[in-house]
This record gives C-alpha cells, structure tokens and sequence, in this order.
C-alpha cells in the first residue's frame, strides 16, 4: 500500500503542483487550503506524513505544526517562503522534521519525503541508559532521577543521537547529517542552541553536565570528571 501524504497548502498552484508530482510517485494525496481543514483531515484520514505551509490563513502552520504533533509521531515537511534561519529554527521547535524554503526542486522535496518515512518506519523501541539518564525510543521520553524531561522533536532525536554514542565525540558535521539531514550553513549556531537546551533540561535539578564540549571538535555525552 502507497503512503498517504496530507498537503496542507492555500496556494491552490503549489497544491496542483504537488498533488501530480507525489500522485505520480505512487503516493496517495489528500489536500487541505487552510489549517483547520488541514487538522479535520488529519484526524479522519492519518497521513503517513505531512506537508504543511507555514503561511495558512486562520490557524497558521506552526499552530497547526504544534498540534499535529501533540496527536502523534505523523513525519511533518514544512514549506514556506521565509529562509532566515530563526525562521527554520522556530518550526522544528514546534515540531516539523525537516524544512524547505519556497521554491523548491521537486526531486529534492521527493528525495526529503523518502528518507522522513524511512526513518519513521516502526523499529524495535530501545532503552538507552547512561548514569541517572534514560532514554526510551517507544515512548520517545526522556527520564532523570525518574524526573520525566519534556523534549522538543529535535531535543529528542539530537539526546537520542548522544546515547547511541556514549563517551565518542560527535563533530558539527556528524550532528548536521543525523540530526538535520542538511546543513542551515557555516555561520549557523543551531547545534549550540539545541545542546543550551538539552543541557538546561538535563540540569534543570541541579544534576551534574553530561554533554560536554570538546574544544574544536564539537560534542560529547559523558560523565563529569
């Protein structure tokens, strides 16, 4: 069965656009004009994933972003013409997996879809302990001391990407490709303000610093000497 792909877009050429080139794909297309049909839909026919314009009238595409997530893990692209990197940084944090900015190359957003489902295909959930810290990817919560940690889609999956590599130091450019899947350019400062995150919720009790910055190098999840 073909995955079905909910296009959440006002822009009724973009939408003619992207129904004929993903129904050629072999997906199936479903289509909403604004974020409240956008959400209807959703909650009648899940989507195996998501694409959703940030510029919707009435409820906008980070509010509807925000509540698509609350109702699930559905993999979610969002499209819009702001390129600033706030802008990128503002969607993953309401909870979109990737990101393109208007106009795009259809063969790019095709290749972007493939590789959000693979990595959204079920998987044997792990749990992934270091010290007092646990990770458990079936329920995707983080936990320490038994204090449960609220983490972000992004927070998620960059604490996931430290527990698979305890103690190995992780460059810019290894966090980029797992984490992002493509670069928001040299001068970004996005790995730091995800790691300022994590580690003011990992601290949030006072509790001892596990990710720790290497010097020229980049990051390491270990334990305070």
């Amino acid at each position: 069965m073909s995955a079905r792909i909910l296009v959440i877009e006002d822009d009724e050429g973009i939408t003619r656009f992207l129904r004929r080139g993903l129904a050629y794909e072999g997906y199936t297309v479903d289509v909403a004009a604004n974020g409240q049909n956008g959400l209807i839909a959703a909650r009648d026919n899940p989507p195996d994933l998501v694409v959703l314009d940030l510029m919707l009238p009435g409820i906008d595409g980070l509010e509807v972003c925000r509540r698509l997530r609350q109702g699930g893990p559905v993999p979610i692209l969002m499209l819009t013409a702001k390129d600033a990197v706030n802008d990128r940084i503002q969607g993953l944090d309401a909870g979109a997996d990737d990101y393109m900015v208007k106009p795009f190359n259809l063969d790019e957003l095709l290749a972007r879809i493939r590789a959000l489902l693979r990595r959204t295909r079920p998987t044997r959930p792990k749990l992934y302990e270091f010290g007092d810290l646990i990770l458990d990817t079936g329920t995707r919560q983080a936990t320490r001391n038994e204090r449960i940690i609220d983490l972000t889609a992004k927070e998620y999956e960059l604490l996931e990407l430290f527990m698979r590599h305890p103690r190995q130091v992780l460059t810019r450019e290894m966090i980029y490709d797992d984490v992002w899947g493509y670069d928001f350019g040299g001068e970004s400062n996005i790995i730091e303000v995800y790691v300022r995150y994590l580690r003011q919720k990992l601290e949030e009790a006072d509790e001892s610093r596990l990710i720790h910055t290497v010097r020229g190098m980049g990051y390491v999840l270990r334990e305070t000497e």
